[in-house]
């Protein structure tokens, strides 16, 4: 997969959060987006993802044959965790991941049993998600991203509320799941993008 900003920028009334941003995104290659809080990184996320329209500048969107993709139609070809994403907290993880599923299919290698395992959540599979724990829910929000069947995967703050274990599991899902996908990763945390080969800081966008 590849993505394509030229000369890309967004403002909300007269504040620009950025301008002039020409960049390339490739498949098999991690990217992070970084910059202090407040400073964009989210905006510019939303953005790639098509739930934000540019206020100036262009996006395109190819498959890796090369085919372009419609930007209304980038969603199909995307997962997401966020800290602003909500769970449904009234289904267990089971019934939510079942759900999602339904219209973004996880990869075929694993059900979704193993997945809820390799995530450490096999004890609470049957309790509603509103009892999980902070930690507990940023790995529903991370399961159901990284091993959904799609060429790109975005990720803000991925290791936001995870404790020590969390953030080693994170690092190990990127590893064995998503390497040769395209990663956008916007944080400000070395944990979270310490794997990623290319930096924008989103401050030189200004």
């Amino acid at each position: 997969m590849k993505i394509s900003l030229t000369k890309a920028g967004k403002r909300y009334n007269r504040d620009w959060i950025f301008r002039n941003l020409s960049y390339q995104f490739v498949s098999g290659t991690g990217y992070a987006i970084v910059g202090p809080n407040g400073s964009g990184k989210s905006t510019l996320l939303q953005a790639i993802a098509g739930s934000l329209v540019l206020s100036e500048g262009s996006i395109e969107y190819h498959h890796s044959n090369n085919s372009s993709i419609e930007p209304t139609e980038i969603f199909r070809s995307l997962a997401i965790s966020a800290p602003y994403l909500e769970l449904i907290e009234e289904m267990t993880v089971t019934e939510f991941l079942s759900f999602h599923s339904t219209f973004k299919p996880f990869l075929q290698s694993h059900s979704i049993a193993q997945i809820i395992s390799l995530v450490g959540l096999n004890e609470s599979a049957g309790k509603q998600i509103r009892y999980y724990s902070s930690g507990m829910k940023q790995r529903v929000k991370l399961a159901q991203a990284v091993f959904s069947d799609v060429p790109l995967i975005l990720l803000d703050e991925p290791c936001t509320n995870l404790d020590s274990s969390g953030i080693e599991l994170y690092k190990t899902l990127i590893s064995d799941f998503a390497a040769d996908r395209l990663i956008i990763v916007s944080s400000n945390d070395e944990n979270e993008y310490g794997f990623c080969s290319e930096k924008i800081n989103i401050l030189s966008f200004k």
